[in-house]
């Protein structure tokens, strides 16, 4: 998956553990839920955290909604639920890995 570089400007606030930002664990590093999308530490200051890359989500038998259980994300015109450990997004009948 590819992650865009796109800096985040004017981000005053400093993402970490005790933050009381939803985490979302993502390839190598961690996102923070803020403000309706991703960001990310990147040398110095935050970036938006998101992925062009279409990836389904193979033998996913689990519907996500309202109530399932998992941490619900906003992102863009839809909504991505953490599900083992990483985002999960509906698209047409299955769901991609973000």
């Amino acid at each position: 998956m590819t992650t865009a570089h796109v800096e985040h400007p004017e981000h005053t606030h400093a993402h970490g553990p005790t933050c009381g930002h939803v985490a979302v664990p993502h390839e190598d590093h961690v996102d923070y839920v803020h403000d309706g999308h991703l960001h990310r530490a990147h040398d110095g200051h935050f970036d938006e955290c998101e992925t062009s890359a279409h990836v389904e989500h193979a033998a996913h038998n689990h519907t996500h909604g309202p109530g399932c259980g998992h941490v619900a994300v906003p992102h863009g015109d839809h909504v991505d639920y953490i599900h083992d450990g990483h985002r999960h997004a509906a698209h047409n009948d299955h769901y991609d890995d973000h």
